[in-house]
């Protein structure tokens, strides 16, 4: 009798002792992360309607973020000597840059990166037209 006593106790004190525990500290939400794809014509930097659509759209996701980063990273695919892929990759990366801006997104959080023939989304040989590696990455963060 005396064990179910102090048993009935013990069970009385720890729900008082969970009762007065504080909640545990809120868990931060993981940053969410938006990736947008600008493709463009060969050897060509210029943004297409559709193009201006999605920087529009980009545009808009990131203003309506709080202490939003962009990061516009340009690619190209492997027709043409390396060097002037990458110098391509950036213009394409820059005019994706300049429309953004232009959208209202503040320059200074955009980050511009070139990667030329580095990071292919549709692996091929070298000297290869490949559509789907001329393009620029927009990953809001």
């Amino acid at each position: 009798m005396i064990k179910s006593i102090l048993a009935l106790l013990a069970a009385a004190f720890l729900v008082t002792a969970c009762e007065d525990a504080p909640p545990p500290p809120p868990v931060a939400a993981a940053p969410q992360v938006r990736t947008f794809l600008i493709f463009f014509d060969f050897d060509r930097a210029v943004l297409t309607p559709r193009a201006r659509d999605i920087v529009k759209e980009a545009a808009n996701v990131s203003k309506a973020g709080q202490n939003t980063r962009l990061t516009v990273t340009g690619h190209t695919d492997t027709a043409g000597p390396a060097n002037y892929n990458m110098a391509l990759s950036l213009r394409r990366a820059n005019a994706v840059k300049d429309q953004l801006v232009r959208e209202g997104v503040p320059t200074g959080q955009i980050a511009v990166v070139g990667k030329g023939e580095d990071e292919l989304l549709v692996k091929t040989r070298d000297g290869v037209r490949e559509p789907q590696n001329r393009r620029v990455e927009i990953v809001i963060r």
